[in-house]
């Protein structure tokens, strides 16, 4: 048992102790001030009643807090998974148009370096052929 909840039992067995050993004295009746009117009442009885009422005002209001954030936390719970669910589809997303972009540069980098190598391979051929022309007009002369 948490320590504030020990110590709240604990208050309220005081209280109730309190209210036992004390019973006679708080059931007697005295004459009691309404502002207006004077009264015959146990002044105790009616302050333990308040104080009963009180605490129980008291209790659902925190069962009212304790309810709303809840919902609050539960909201926000949702709202933070529709987050991470669009972040991990933009993301998702970006990797696809990452991958397009490379596919795209990579193809042109094969065609440039497929180009290139045509290129030299037609260069050369062309100094081979010219190195067979120089050889063949030097045979022959």
């Amino acid at each position: 048992m948490k320590a504030p909840t020990l110590l709240l039992l604990l208050v309220l067995a005081a209280v109730v102790l309190f209210a036992a050993v004390n019973w006679h004295a708080i059931v007697t009746p005295t004459t009691v001030s309404l502002l207006v009117t004077d009264i015959q009442a146990p002044l105790g009885l009616l302050l333990l009643g308040i104080t009963v009422i009180i605490t129980a005002l008291f209790l659902i209001f925190v069962a009212y807090l304790q309810t709303t954030v809840l919902l609050d936390a539960r909201r926000h719970s949702r709202e933070l998974q529709t987050q991470r669910e669009l972040a991990d589809s933009a993301e998702a997303s970006r990797f696809t148009e990452l991958r397009a972009h490379l596919d795209t540069e990579l193809r042109k980098s094969s065609d440039e370096v497929r180009a290139a190598i045509e290129q030299s391979g037609n260069t050369l051929a062309a100094y081979i052929g010219e190195l067979e022309d120089r050889l063949e007009r030097r045979d022959r002369n």
